[in-house]
C-alpha cells in the first residue's frame, strides 16, 4: 500500500532547491519514496517586497509498511 502526504519545502535560491529540500527532509523519516508531484509554487516576500524565499508545496507518495 502507498500513502500520500503534502509537504512544503523552502529555499532562498530557487523553487528547484525548495523541492529538493522538502524531499531530503521527508527521506529522513520515510522510506521507499516513490513520486513527488509539485502542486504549488509561491514566494515569501520581505518587508521591502523582495523575494526572501521560494516555496514549493508537493505531494509525496511512499510505501506504507503498516
Amino acid at each position: 500500500m502507498y500513502s500520500v502526504i503534502e509537504i512544503v519545502g523552502e529555499d532562498c535560491i530557487s523553487w528547484e532547491y525548495a523541492v529538493k529540500n522538502a524531499i531530503d527532509a521527508a527521506s529522513e523519516d520515510l522510506r521507499d519514496l516513490r513520486i513527488a508531484e509539485v502542486k504549488e509554487l509561491d514566494v515569501k516576500l520581505d518587508a521591502n517586497g523582495k523575494i526572501a524565499a521560494y516555496r514549493a508545496k508537493i505531494k509525496l507518495s511512499f510505501r506504507d509498511e503498516k
